[in-house]
């Protein structure tokens, strides 16, 4: 459940990010987003962690992508609330799609082939 609600808080920021609502709540509920949804990315790929070490991990990953990215758009010259948004959108959504592909599908091989 508090999963769940974690999810609908961080949308409510996305959307109120997108949107360009003025609201007291968007700046923090913006960035619980920019920190909840890669670091839900990264924390589903590693699930061989104990609890701690993957909570760590995916949060400083998370960190480390948002920098990546608002570092990207100032090198670029393309700085927009909107555009990092849905960028890390963009990237988390591919981060929890990447564990449910199986290994030998993105090693092009065919499940019932035996390379000799």
């Amino acid at each position: 459940m508090l999963a769940g609600v974690a999810a609908a808080v961080a949308g409510v920021g996305a959307v109120l990010a997108l949107a360009d609502i003025t609201s007291p709540l968007r700046g923090p509920l913006t960035l619980f987003f920019l920190l909840a949804a890669p670091g839900a990315a990264i924390a589903s790929a590693l699930r061989g962690l104990d609890p701690w070490g993957r909570w760590i991990a995916a949060v400083a990953g998370a960190v480390a992508l948002d920098l990546l990215v608002a570092e990207a758009m100032l090198a670029t010259h393309r700085w927009s609330v909107t555009g990092g948004v849905v960028t890390i959108a963009a990237i988390s959504v591919v981060g929890l799609l990447a564990p449910m592909v199986p290994a030998r599908r993105l090693l092009g091989r065919a499940p019932g082939r035996r390379d000799s």
